[in-house]
């Protein structure tokens, strides 16, 4: 892995509450806990996800904030932003990218982290629909919108100037090492990482074995990394802008 500096300021853009945990959340209490700032940004609320038919979408939706929110302060995150898009219906639309450009020119970020748009078979569930939209939407909304004045003119009329992100990293989606694969050794937030995905109580509160499946998974990351036995570790495709 190249050396790169963990920078000021880093914004997370999911499509539903825990999606952050399960992808990245050993990263970002690594980088919390080396001074950056770290916005969530959450394209949805998550509102489709319960089988439990006797509550409301809205019921769910509010139940996953707060989940989140717990999630999120556990790996040292306090800053979240909730799109409000409809769970399981999101698509790479104008609005939604203007949405993140927004969201990109308050927050200024040098790093952006969002799910893979390719679809990845082999990992069926990291690429439900809704995360492949709001990574295409993510990444347009890096390149080029963000960036651009003439790209969401409504945004200058608020007061948002152009920002451009130098580098986006990509999860959960293919990272070989002929493309731009990087890894971070999450060995020692681990921990904090199942802290984390279990306080998505509505979802996790039936596995029995997720700290093992959890630690399998980074150990699995770190094998294919080149990494020694007994690290743990998240790997991503680090795409330079």
């Amino acid at each position: 892995m190249p050396d790169i500096e963990t920078p000021e300021r880093i914004l997370i853009i999911c499509a539903h509450p825990d999606d952050v945990d399960f992808g990245v959340a050993g990263s970002v209490a690594t980088w919390t806990a080396a001074g950056s700032v770290v916005t969530y940004c959450m394209v949805t609320n998550g509102q489709a996800g319960s089988d439990d038919r006797t509550l409301t979408p809205e019921q769910i939706g509010a139940g996953r904030i707060v989940e989140q929110t717990a999630a999120a302060a556990v790996v040292g995150v306090t800053d979240l932003v909730w799109l409000g898009y409809p769970d399981g219906a999101v698509h790479a639309t104008i609005e939604l990218r203007r949405d993140l450009s927004r969201v990109i020119r308050q927050v200024r970020p040098q790093r952006v982290v969002t799910q893979s748009s390719e679809l990845n078979l082999d990992r069926i569930f990291a690429s439900h629909p809704d995360h492949l939209a709001a990574g295409t939407a993510a990444i347009a909304a890096v390149y080029p919108d963000s960036r651009n004045p003439h790209a969401h003119p409504e945004l200058l009329a608020e007061g948002h100037e152009p920002w451009s992100v130098p580098e986006m990293w990509l999860m959960a989606g293919p990272t070989t090492p002929e493309r731009s694969r990087i890894h971070v050794d999450i060995t020692e937030t681990m921990d904090l990482k199942i802290k984390a995905l279990r306080c998505h109580v509505s979802q996790n509160a039936g596995w029995s074995d997720l700290d093992e499946v959890i630690r399998s998974w980074g150990a699995a990351t770190a094998k294919e990394c080149g990494l020694a036995e007994g690290v743990l570790a998240e790997a991503f495709r680090r795409v330079v802008t």
